[in-house]
């Protein structure tokens, strides 16, 4: 069949819109007609050529849509299933089978290897190979052949056309909080950088009872944002001195928890700085490959600090997303204040709203 979709053929390029052939699903795949995709700061650093993809290829991996056909072994899955499509895993490895599959062994090739595991592409032009499965899904599509380990179902009372983001970028940020940190109520965070992992990050936090939610961002029009959704309190630490206001909000007790979204050494660093006894410091945000970052431990060794990695918030998809799912019902997630909405047609234009700030969660709606 023919779809539409935004392919990536130079790096550092704007996307092009053209017309592809799409080929016979899989016994292993689902075809999902695409109703939104959000834009994550991940496809940006793979058409920049930050991390080593394939072009020409098709990006996307925020996908939600309307299961339209499945191969003959797909039996989690249904025609008419309303679905999010989340990171592919293989479900063979160690770390697969242990239930942690964002720890693939096997996720670059899964994530970033924009082929079938026999080496095939679903996407082609006059004989062309045009790169699929990114993430297993490649949602800049009208239409994709998915993989099964990529599909979750979800209610069909849901506003189908905004879920995407559930699949990484919010999944992300929420799971960092309740799967990896598990604040206890009472407890205190302090989120830096207030993009979508950010936002999912600080409503996490609320919906888990933090009683000291801060959001730390050098813009302020996304501080006000953040105290809608979430945070008790807020700082610029361009206007105001982040260890002074971070003493006076905790009483001196500085945080018992802090994450990081921005992937910058400099931010790390003071994440690692504001945090008191025991407390924990969790990193999401993607950095470029070899960035290294220092952290004093002459004195800080006292304070028997934790730091870790987080890939996509040590989500389980197919459990992880319908419980946020859940949240947003409750009114307890509202994610959906963080979304605007953009053609197929227009995807460079929400590529550029996103990392000039002005947008924080763009989300292309077909």
């Amino acid at each position: 069949m023919i779809v539409t979709a935004a392919v990536a053929r130079e790096r550092r390029e704007p996307l092009l819109i053209e017309e592809l052939e799409l080929d016979e699903l899989r016994p292993d795949e689902v075809r999902v007609r695409m109703v939104g995709s959000g834009i994550c700061r991940t496809d940006a650093v793979a058409r920049d050529g930050i991390y080593p993809v394939p072009m020409p290829s098709v990006f996307g991996h925020e996908g939600s849509g309307v299961v339209e056909e499945i191969g003959s072994r797909v039996r989690n899955v249904r025609v008419g299933d309303h679905v999010v499509l989340g990171p592919s895993f293989c479900g063979r490895c160690e770390y697969c089978r242990d239930g942690e599959p964002m720890y693939c062994e096997n996720a670059y090739r899964e994530m970033f290897g924009c082929r079938r595991r026999d080496g095939t592409t679903a996407f082609s032009k006059n004989g062309e190979k045009v790169g699929s499965h990114y993430f297993g899904q490649s949602s800049f599509a009208t239409y994709s052949n998915v993989a099964e380990n990529s599909v979750v179902v979800v209610d069909k009372d849901a506003p189908l056309e905004l879920l995407g983001p559930l699949g990484c970028g919010l999944m992300t940020g929420a799971g960092a909080v309740l799967n990896e940190m598990r604040p206890e109520p009472g407890s205190s965070i302090a989120v830096f950088g207030t993009g979508a992992v950010g936002f999912a990050a600080l409503m996490a936090a609320a919906a888990a009872s933090c009683t000291t939610v801060i959001g730390i961002d050098v813009h302020d029009s996304r501080l006000e944002l953040a105290r809608r959704l979430g945070a008790t309190h807020t700082v610029n630490p361009r206007t105001h001195d982040l260890r002074t206001e971070l003493r006076k909000i905790t009483g001196g007790r500085r945080v018992n928890y802090a994450l990081d979204t921005t992937g910058d050494p400099a931010v790390l660093r003071a994440a690692a700085d504001v945090l008191g006894k025991r407390g924990e410091l969790v990193a999401v945000g993607a950095a470029t490959p070899g960035t290294e970052v220092s952290f004093e431990i002459g004195n800080s060794l006292l304070k028997g600090w934790t730091f870790k990695t987080v890939v996509e918030g040590s989500s389980v998809p197919q459990t992880f997303i319908p419980r946020l799912v859940s949240l947003w019902k409750q009114g307890r997630f509202p994610f959906d204040e963080l979304v605007r909405t953009y053609s197929l047609q227009d995807i460079n234009q929400g590529f550029a709203d996103s990392e000039s700030g002005k947008t924080v969660k763009p989300v292309l709606v077909y």
